[in-house]
């Protein structure tokens, strides 16, 4: 088939004999060029019309994503079969524009096989975000493997891809043999510079593997709260609850201590502190936080208790535990159930609210208090005592 197309070639080439050889192989490289373009183009196009199925939806998505790489392919390869039909060229001539052509090849196939992989992860990580159960291990898990390996798979490609481009030309082959085979400074320095973006990328994998964080998970790091928003090769993406976001090495979650909330479930138990008076009717209490926690819809209906925890010289505290399906819901749970008890104190008894108490004397003696010590007489005064305005009680007695 290849020499058939060549001979098409000649015998179109035989028309233009009045034109120089050289600048006749430009132009039918050039003409051959572009109607492989525009006939990959017309490819492409069909390929989008396919109906149907959940594969064909694939397909053309792919197809879709790649029309302008398969395009330049097509191209390129169309080129290739045609020079040997370009005899206006020098052999040293003819061999570097095929080096030249097989090396955009290469790339361009490399980057094809790259954007392929990546939007066939997407399709499958879009499938399972599409699941109803938002609290499933297996999925966080599977999207954490998948994003981690597919930026490792990415970047071995896209160095592979242009490894094998560049060993076709002599010179560059030769420098790479060359420095692979020295074992002296050079690698030393190359492997010292290189030691962050290994550390990070081994770090990658096991993070891939033994994941310590997924996708999504909630963890605190320097007091904050943060989600797990993107995982990449070398680092990790954290969103703040203020969206602001922390861009955290991704080695650091193998060599430091942080908290995962949501390591084996989303479900947490929230706590509340209430601090009441020591006249708090605590029956009444456990019956309006038993109402308020089982009216709320964020409650997931596994664990709830009211003890009084601790009190000192002047109130008694209150813990509420209440559990929540997710750390937001818990939060929200958490305030709803602090405003609700508050008002409902307030209005049903509020002798339980916090109060102070102070004495401003210290008690007399035989143990009665300042105002016992204080207080006038009950009664009439007796005979012969007199009550001056702003004075004491004074006895006077005549003989």
């Amino acid at each position: 088939m290849t020499q058939h197309f060549v001979s098409i070639l000649f015998a179109i080439r035989s028309y233009f004999t009045w034109l120089p050889a050289s600048v006749v192989s430009v132009l039918m490289l050039v003409v051959v060029g572009v109607l492989a373009f525009y006939c990959g183009n017309l490819v492409t196009k069909q390929l989008l019309r396919i109906p149907g199925s959940r594969k064909a939806a694939l397909i053309r998505r792919i197809v879709s994503s790649l029309r302008r790489p398969t395009r330049l392919m097509v191209a390129l390869l169309a080129m290739l079969f045609s020079l040997p039909a370009a005899t206006g060229f020098t052999a040293a001539q003819e061999d570097n524009f095929q080096l030249f052509l097989l090396f955009l090849l290469i790339l361009t196939f490399g980057f094809s096989a790259i954007m392929v992989f990546r939007i066939m992860t997407e399709v499958y990580l879009n499938r399972l975000a599409s699941r109803e159960q938002t609290d499933d291990i297996m999925i966080r898990s599977h999207q954490t493997q998948i994003r981690v390996l597919r930026r490792l798979t990415e970047i071995l490609v896209g160095i592979v891809t242009v490894a094998s481009a560049l060993m076709l030309f002599p010179s560059v082959k030769q420098y790479g043999l060359s420095l692979f085979a020295s074992a002296g400074a050079a690698s030393l320095i190359v492997g010292l510079s290189a030691r962050g973006l290994l550390t990070n990328l081994i770090a990658g994998v096991q993070i891939a593997l033994t994941q310590p964080i997924r996708m999504e998970d909630l963890i605190i790091i320097n007091g904050d709260w943060c989600w797990v928003e993107e995982i990449n090769a070398t680092y990790v993406v954290l969103r703040v609850w203020d969206w602001r976001r922390h861009i955290v090495p991704i080695s650091y979650f193998l060599e430091n201590q942080f908290e995962n909330w949501t390591h084996n479930s989303a479900a947490i138990i929230g706590v509340v502190f209430l601090w009441v008076d020591y006249q708090a009717p605590m029956d009444k209490i456990r019956e309006m936080l038993n109402e308020i926690v089982r009216g709320c819809p964020l409650w997931d209906g596994r664990v709830f208790d009211v003890q009084v925890a601790d009190c000192d010289a002047h109130v008694m505290s209150i813990r509420i535990i209440a559990s929540a399906r997710t750390a937001l819901q818990s939060w929200d749970l958490r305030c709803d159930i602090r405003e609700k008890i508050i008002a409902r104190i307030r209005d049903e008894c509020p002798e339980a609210l916090p109060r102070s108490r102070f004495s401003m004397m210290p008690p007399g003696p035989g143990g009665q208090e300042p105002w016992e010590q204080m207080a006038p007489p009950i009664g009439r005064p007796p005979p012969g005592s007199y009550m001056g305005p702003g004075m004491g009680s004074a006895s006077m007695s005549s003989d």
